[in-house]
């Protein structure tokens, strides 16, 4: 695990460049240098008073095969989400209250945020899954003669998969 910055939340306070024992940390264009950061040292990390550095896993684990019952309860999910988000958006734009226009809005954002999350649950829209491998393939077959096709980035992407 490495280190990485919030730039957001950096506030400058530059603990982190006195710290860190390699010099990874670098303030001036707010990123970490991933190559000289010691994995899982955290020192920067504790140190940060701005809570702006945290710690990234350089892998990930295989997401674990769901059941078609959890696929579809996360699918039927993801439905009332989309729904719900389409029904605040109409409230929104029917009203005439600023406040009332802002948050049905914010309740349109987190509902299509959360239909999101449910489908990546289900197994969609994550480049590990099956659905993935199968639409790079199907992309490459159907643009096999485009010679504006990437086809070279595609098969780099299926290699990592």
């Amino acid at each position: 695990m490495h280190a990485a910055r919030n730039i957001a939340l950096c506030t400058k306070d530059c603990v982190c460049l006195f710290i860190c024992p390699t010099g990874a940390t670098d303030t001036e264009n707010g990123q970490i240098d991933f190559s000289k950061c010691l994995d899982g040292c955290r020192l920067c990390v504790d140190a940060c008073p701005s809570h702006a550095l945290y710690l990234v896993p350089s892998t990930y684990p295989n997401p674990q095969p769901k059941t078609e019952q959890v696929k579809n309860v996360m699918l039927d999910l993801a439905k009332s989400k989309a729904e719900q988000e389409a029904l605040a958006l109409q409230l929104a734009q029917q009203s005439d209250d600023p406040i009332f226009r802002q948050l049905c809005n914010t309740v349109a954002i987190s509902n299509r945020i959360l239909a999101e999350d449910c489908l990546r649950e289900a197994g969609y829209m994550l480049p590990q899954s099956d659905a993935v491998r199968k639409l790079l393939m199907q992309l490459l077959q159907k643009h096999e003669h485009d010679s504006d096709f990437p086809k070279d980035a595609v098969v780099a992407l299926l290699a990592k998969l």
